[in-house]
């Protein structure tokens, strides 16, 4: 190719060196400016003196199309969607539901939650395809930080519910556990009362007062006026009669 010559829009410029000099080959990016410097120096030291001239050869790298195509081709599809175009949205959700349906399941990890999260994002994309910017990111970057944002406030959705739910359980179960605790004092309390009124007045009277008063068995003697042997004695007499009473009513 002959010395200097340019291929292209300019992106790149390689240059080959004599063998004069130590071999080395550089590219120097012009970011698609043709008007941009095209020379290159070759690395190592200076060319001696006397010797041939480095022969220059430019070579242009062409730009990558499909990369401008798939830019074009998303800024269409955007337009499609801004414009209500329902088929835009079904060719959305072909090329990219796979996409954010296996990033909402890394991040959900249960399916029918990234299912929820998928129809989010597409929705979502439908109602507001007007706050993709295309200058920013491509159209599936812009789906995966909404999915990936989508999932995580799913997750904690999920996990507050789950912890509410918990709180109403426990908090159900010791209701229950409280009014059947109530019932059966109630009918122990029935109980016993049916017990102590079958037992003698003297045996009933020292029990009411040493388990319902708080006495001792001296207390009891003294306020009943009896010796204090006599008063175990009764009160031994009347539990044994209890026990039997409350164990029969039970059975």
């Amino acid at each position: 190719m002959p010395a200097g010559n340019t291929i292209g829009d300019g992106s790149a410029v390689i240059r080959s060196v004599g063998r004069g000099e130590r071999a080395a080959v550089r590219c120097v990016a012009h970011a698609g400016d043709p008007s941009a410097p095209t020379r290159a120096r070759p690395a190592g030291r200076d060319r001696p003196a006397g010797r041939d001239r480095a022969r220059t050869t430019t070579v242009t790298l062409a730009p990558v199309a499909g990369e401008q195509d798939d830019a074009a081709r998303q800024r269409l599809l955007v337009d499609r969607l801004v414009a209500g175009d329902e088929t835009a949205l079904t060719a959305a959700y072909a090329a990219w539901s796979p996409f954010v349906f296996a990033l909402a399941l890394r991040v959900c990890r249960d399916r029918v939650l990234a299912e929820d999260v998928t129809q989010e994002v597409f929705v979502h994309l439908w109602e507001r395809a007007d706050a993709f910017d295309p200058e920013r990111a491509s159209l599936r970057t812009w789906l995966g930080v909404l999915t990936h944002r989508r999932s995580v406030d799913r997750v904690r959705r999920e996990e507050a519910r789950r912890a509410r739910e918990e709180r109403d359980h426990r908090r159900s179960a010791a209701s229950v556990a409280d009014v059947e605790e109530r019932a059966l004092q109630a009918v122990t309390s029935d109980r016993v009362a049916a017990a102590l009124a079958a037992l003698p007045a003297d045996q009933r009277r020292c029990v009411l007062l040493a388990y319902f008063e708080g006495l001792t068995f001296v207390e009891v003697a003294r306020v009943l006026g009896i010796p204090e042997g006599t008063a175990k004695s009764r009160i031994r007499l009347a539990l044994v009669k209890l026990a039997d009473a409350l164990e029969g009513a039970t059975s």
